[in-house]
């Protein structure tokens, strides 16, 4: 039997399903996974959806059955703060002072809401979303607002206006850009979200700064940078998320926009490990390092890390996923694509059925598939092949997209 420990700072997705993987290898050293959280590991990405809207329990969103860490002898310490990493002794240092020694240590300590930056954002009816806690209190009080301002137009966002619509609130949204998720799928896409949302009775606010906001004992509305006051008594605010890097930062670990790693998720230094949404990882198919915020990474990260802390030196390659239901609205996104030449539609983007890739020199970076089912596969394979592709029958619904790989 392994005399070794690994220690696993974060109960997160990635963080739960490293340590499920360390003992599907057939280590058999000790493991433990200690989260800040009164909840065992949770998947996120409902909070702003199913969850928040009433409709998924939180028994469907653990990522593991109760009992599963003890019947794999691993050691879930939740509520526990790491409040500091010791690289040369090898140990964590946990609140009240307890070091805990480790062999190898994986960091999957996610990412934080960015605090909002302006008056009276510490007033009570100002809310964020990060945690599950979070988002039960949230669906309350969209219950029980007589409007809700959402500042921000990204995922969380986009995604909270929806729900608090669908829960019968009304909802305005104020944001700097022009649309609605600009800044992930340019101005294009993000018009659809904007119509969407327009269409859904959403008051929408963009191009938009926010000077503060309003209120002496509680929120009562968001003043604008031209002077506007936009009512409501709970404002929630989505302006992103930054990876929680600082234990990493304070330890001397390279950190760049998150925690840098090797495409094998190993650290500046040797013994440590980062994956999720910390994770800054060189990515071989991309030829740089990117930091990627969706599920998918998380869920498929912390194995990769795992097996590799086990010696498996394998290089972490997949192209990122993610999705984004918003009312009827659903959507798959494979790739990563952040400068483009132009977006080719397949299909009438106004039908809300279509197909979009993003294209630069003839090479499709990205694309996603919004509200059909049946060609995130195909989508995939031709993002993976690189290809050149001829617009004309990128953007024919006629010719399979298995046709273009060349």
């Amino acid at each position: 039997m392994s005399t070794q420990t690994f220690v696993i700072v974060g109960a997160s997705l990635a963080g739960a399903k490293a340590a499920e993987t360390l003992r599907e290898e057939g280590f058999d050293g000790r493991v433990v996974l200690l989260g800040e959280e009164t909840e065992r590991p949770y998947e996120r990405p409902e909070l702003s959806k199913g969850f928040l809207l009433g409709k998924k329990p939180a028994d469907k969103l653990y990522v593991h059955p109760a009992d599963f860490y003890a019947g794999h002898d691993i050691e879930l310490r939740t509520s526990t703060t790491v409040t500091a990493l010791d690289p040369g002794a090898h140990e964590v240092v946990l609140d009240g002072g307890e070091r805990l020694g480790y062999d190898r240590l994986l960091l999957a300590t996610g990412a934080s809401s960015r605090r909002f930056p302006v008056a009276g954002a510490d007033l009570p009816g100002v809310a964020y979303l990060r945690q599950m806690g979070e988002s039960d209190d949230l669906r309350t009080a969209i219950q029980g607002a007589s409007r809700v301002v959402v500042v921000g137009a990204g995922w969380i966002g986009s995604e909270v206006a929806a729900c608090a619509r669908m829960l019968g609130a009304e909802v305005s949204m104020i944001a700097p850009e022009a649309v609605p998720l600009e800044r992930v799928l340019g101005p294009e896409v993000g018009a659809v979200y904007r119509d969407l949302h327009a269409d859904k009775g959403v008051d929408l606010h963009l191009s938009t700064g926010v000077d503060r906001i309003e209120g002496t004992d509680a929120a009562t509305g968001v003043r604008t940078s031209d002077g506007t006051l936009v009512e409501g008594d709970l404002v929630v605010v989505g302006i992103g998320a930054a990876p929680r890097d600082e234990l990493a930062r304070a330890a001397g670990l390279e950190v760049d926009n998150g925690v840098l790693t090797d495409e094998h998720l190993r650290t500046s230094d040797p013994d440590i490990y980062a994956a999720g949404d910390v994770a800054n990882a060189m990515h071989p198919f991309y030829g740089k390092r990117i930091r990627v915020e969706h599920w998918a990474n998380a869920l498929n990260q912390g194995p990769a890390a795992a097996r590799n802390m086990l010696g498996a030196g394998t290089a972490y390659s997949r192209v990122p996923y993610f999705y984004s239901d918003q009312y009827d609205f659903g959507m798959e996104y494979n790739g990563y694509a952040t400068e483009w030449d132009r977006v080719v539609f397949r299909g009438d983007p106004a039908s809300r059925e279509f197909l979009a890739f993003w294209v630069r020199d003839g090479q499709v970076l990205a694309g996603l598939n919004a509200n059909i089912w049946d060609q995130a596969d195909g989508i995939k394979a031709l993002v993976r092949s690189g290809a050149r592709v001829d617009t004309d029958r990128l953007a024919d619904p006629s010719v399979d997209l298995g046709d273009l790989l060349g």
